[in-house]
C-alpha cells in the first residue's frame, strides 16, 4: 500500500511539493545563517515526495539524547522560521489538505499534508524514519518510562 500511495502521491502533486520545499532550503543556503533551515527543508523535501510509510519524529525521542537542534537552540531555531517560512509553508499544505479532503479518494492525501503541515510549523531537531522505527523508539521509551516508575514505587 506505501509503494501505491507513493506513487499516487508523487504524481499528484507531491513531486510539485517537494520541489517547493527544495526550492526554499536553495534559498535558505543563499546566506550563511540560513543553512540549517536550508538542510531541513533538502531533508523534508525529501520526505515530501514519499511521505507514506516515514514519520518525522524527534531526535531526542530516537536517541534519548539532547543535541544542538533539540534543545533551547533547536527552539530559537525554530521560533525564526516559523515566523520567516513555516507558517507560509504550513498554509500551504493546509490549504492542499482541504482540497485533497473534498474527495474521498484524496482524504489519505489530505492526512499527509497535514502530517507535513506539521513539519513545516517546526522542522528543526526533527529527523525522519520509517513508521517501524518511530514505533520501536517510542516503545523503548516507554519502557524505560515505566521501568524508572517500577524502582521508585518498589521499596
Amino acid at each position: 500500500m506505501r509503494t501505491i500511495g507513493n506513487f499516487l502521491w508523487f504524481i499528484f502533486g507531491g513531486a510539485l511539493m517537494g520541489l517547493g520545499w527544495w526550492l526554499a532550503g536553495a534559498l535558505c543556503f543563499l546566506t550563511i545563517v540560513g543553512i540549517p533551515w536550508g538542510r531541513a527543508c533538502l531533508v523534508i523535501g525529501e520526505f515530501t515526495f514519499f511521505p507514506f510509510g516515514k514519520e518525522a519524529i524527534s531526535r531526542k525521542e530516537l536517541s534519548n539524547q539532547d543535541d544542538i537542534g533539540t534543545g533551547a537552540m533547536g527552539l530559537l531555531g525554530n521560533i525564526l522560521w516559523f515566523i520567516l517560512a513555516g507558517v507560509w509553508l504550513a498554509v500551504g499544505h493546509v490549504l492542499a489538505a482541504i482540497a485533497c479532503a473534498i474527495t474521498l479518494i484524496g482524504i489519505p492525501f489530505a492526512l499527509q499534508h497535514l502530517k507535513l503541515a506539521g513539519m513545516a510549523v517546526a522542522p528543526i531537531g526533527k529527523t525522519i524514519v520509517t513508521k517501524e522505527v518511530a514505533e520501536a523508539a517510542r516503545r523503548r521509551n516507554v519502557e524505560a518510562s515505566l521501568g524508572q516508575l517500577r524502582s521508585r514505587a518498589t521499596p
